[in-house]
């Protein structure tokens, strides 16, 4: 009977049942694992689920029996594809399973942000809007979306779906293609120092690389509106953090939204960690892709990916 070992269970979440594993061998799972236990752990497995963990030499040498590496994301970042080649495993990630879920977690950062929702939520929530002489408060103010310009970094498969909603809410969209290669005639495609001068929201939704990393960086956000957001969606270092901070602080850009981190989790001398004003800074502990559909369906693919490579 095939041995399936899942090394880091606790990264689906406990709400998804995967019981259903089962039904492909015998399965053992972990909830986390440190990275010096993984050789141990994989020990005489033949398929190894895993998410972040590195599969490298140090971690696979005694592995004999390993065939299939099945990632429970769409990034292989972590895998040494060169070594696992070289020893015939196949290795298989997961695409297109969380577009919706991080689409949405863009919106949802910018309006939390733009419309100061924490602002708003917390004089309801500490008794001053019972002591308001009016039905209406203004302590804050926003505008409506409509009219903006929304610039996209990275135009693939979720940055496209981005364009759509935000063209929905009335936006003109712009974009900015990190890798040179997406082309869209349905937008307008701009160089980078327009997407910075002429959007008022900026989502990235690139993948890291040398192009990307840190992309944005102090004198790139000084060439954006002072009433301008950044979302990061994408990969923590495409953000400087250091230089966020202190474009926030001067008042560079209105505020920022970010789910990834350049170190996750978020490391104790973040400088962002300085930021507590919510107006100005949101930062989600990243979970835009972890919705219960999407890690289902994340999962339903990994057992489909193990089934077909039997």
């Amino acid at each position: 009977m095939r041995k399936i070992v899942m090394l880091e269970r606790d990264n689906i979440g406990a709400d998804v049942d995967l019981s259903y594993f089962e039904n492909l061998g015998e399965l053992t799972v972990y909830g986390t694992t440190p990275n010096e236990q993984a050789a141990e752990r994989i020990g005489d497995a033949d398929v190894l689920v895993i998410n972040k963990i590195p599969m490298n030499e140090t971690t696979l040498k005694n592995a004999s029996n390993v065939k299939l590496i099945c990632v429970t994301a769409t990034g292989t970042d972590n895998v040494d594809m060169e070594y696992c080649k070289s020893r015939g495993i196949t290795v298989k990630n997961v695409s297109s399973y969380s577009t919706e879920s991080v689409v949405q977690h863009t919106f949802a950062m910018y309006f939390y942000l733009s419309e100061k929702l924490r602002f708003y939520d917390d004089y309801v929530k500490n008794g001053e809007y019972m002591k308001c002489p009016r039905f209406t408060f203004f302590g804050e103010t926003f505008g409506e979306l409509y009219g903006k310009t929304w610039g996209i970094a990275g135009l693939g498969e979720i940055g496209t779906r981005v364009a759509e909603i935000a063209k929905a809410f009335g936006c003109k969209v712009i974009y900015y293609s990190t890798s040179g290669r997406n082309n869209n005639d349905l937008y307008e495609r701009v160089d980078f120092e327009t997407l910075l001068k002429e959007s008022d929201v900026i989502s990235v939704h690139a993948p890291l690389n040398e192009q990307t990393k840190h992309l944005f960086t102090y004198d790139v956000m000084a060439k954006m509106k002072p009433s301008a957001y950044l979302l990061n969606l994408g990969r923590g270092p495409i953000v400087k953090e250091g230089d966020l901070c202190r474009a926030l602080n001067e008042n560079l850009i209105a505020g920022a939204g970010l789910d990834v981190l350049e170190k996750e989790p978020m490391s104790a001398d973040n400088p962002l960690y300085s930021i507590q004003d919510s107006r100005k800074l949101l930062i989600t502990p990243h979970i835009a892709w972890a919705t219960t559909e999407a890690r289902n369906r994340l999962m339903k693919q990994v057992y489909k990916n193990i089934e077909e490579n039997s």
